[in-house]
């Protein structure tokens, strides 16, 4: 009765909603991946993945000639095996974004047939450390901003409970940066944690330099300063500088993570769901950061990380981004500055199907 009997997948375009720039890019609209799971005892499984603007159409193409038609019989039960099984199917293009990004739609869906048909929330199934997880916000941070915006942004997550904001770094001068960086922290005072993100646009002597010039802003950490592929730069960087450096949105295998670990080169690890392959690895690489002592912040999706990281006891922070708004029929709940995980059994969001239909565009 928990075979799986069919399987679905679409894509949507999702506006932004606020302009979103960083160093290399502007995030210009998230196409989101929809994969739907039905068993044999009547539950109906919703997962999801995405990307910023580009390769939509490539993750859907890999469901649905590859994965969707090896998921029919299969018993909903057994995600391990299903997933060994689709990454092992399409283990010509593993690993890359693309099989990431399909994998973790299919798994995701099944995660959230399991804790339906257990009756649980997610952050229960999945782990269930405590229910309320601190928030970031990275909303009012974003790299075109002029100085004076980023400090009124940041009084006013401050004023909201938040506990941290997050700023976007990599201007052409580090003067402007760092300019930047103490005016803000000036405004929010000592107690607020300042991360910055420097979305992989520096080379490793750069980074270094720059966070010399920004150790007296009292950072939290430092976001991607160079290529997710660069871990011994990342490394030197590391052992140069007393602020964290935060790496993850960007890694795609629980592999990536351990070199990451294991040669000291991350302080914060910010694996994403999505591109991770789903919530199989995701707690995997959860579990592996506990056993370096490092917690876990992840990047972006917020509906969904919330329970996660609420999930595991080296959950330190969810990223605020609200961008499922236009597709759901209640928002993330935050209360005193911290997200609380849905109570619901399943993965907690409520989807508004009518809203998902009108942006279909596959």
């Amino acid at each position: 009765m928990t075979a799986i009997t069919a399987a679905r997948a679409s894509l949507i375009d999702l506006e932004v909603e606020t302009v979103r720039t960083d160093a290399i890019q502007s995030f210009v609209k998230q196409e989101t991946i929809f994969v739907e799971i039905d068993t044999a005892d009547g539950l109906t499984g919703v997962g999801y993945s995405y990307t910023i603007g580009t390769g939509g159409r490539a993750v859907l193409s890999m469901l649905r000639d590859h994965l969707i038609p090896r998921l029919t019989g299969a018993d909903s039960r057994c995600i391990e095996a299903i997933w060994s099984d689709l990454l092992w199917s399409t283990h010509a293009t593993a690993v890359g974004a693309v099989t990431s990004l399909a994998l973790a739609a299919v798994d995701t869906a099944l995660w959230d047939i399991r804790a339906k048909r257990a009756d649980q929330p997610l952050w229960q199934i999945a782990g269930g450390f405590r229910r309320e997880v601190p928030l970031y916000d990275t909303e009012g941070g974003w790299l075109h901003l002029p100085t004076e915006d980023l400090v009124a942004g940041a009084l006013a997550s401050k004023a909201k409970g938040l506990n941290g904001v997050k700023l976007k770094v990599g201007k052409p001068h580090i003067a402007e940066d760092r300019e930047r960086l103490l005016a803000v922290r000036e405004a929010v005072g000592s107690a607020m944690h300042i991360m910055v993100d420097a979305n992989q646009s520096m080379t490793a002597a750069e980074a270094i330099r720059r966070a010399a010039a920004f150790e007296d802003a009292g950072l939290f950490w430092l976001e991607e300063p160079l290529p997710a592929d660069d871990v011994s730069g990342h490394a030197r960087l590391a052992a140069a500088t007393s602020i964290p450096v935060a790496v993850g949105e960007s890694l795609y295998s629980i592999g990536q993570f351990r070199d990451y670990l294991h040669r000291d080169a991350a302080g914060i690890v910010q694996v994403d769901v999505a591109r991770i392959g789903g919530i199989t690895p995701w707690l995997k690489v959860a579990h592996l950061a506990e056993s370096y002592n490092v917690q876990v912040c992840p990047h972006f999706l917020m509906e969904l990380h919330v329970s996660l990281t609420a999930a595991v006891p080296n959950g330190a922070y969810v990223e605020h981004i609200p961008q499922l708004r236009a597709i759901t029929n209640a928002e993330l709940v935050i209360r005193e500055g911290r997200a609380i995980a849905p109570d619901a059994p399943g993965l907690g969001i409520d989807w508004n199907l009518n809203a998902i239909d009108d942006r279909r565009v596959s």
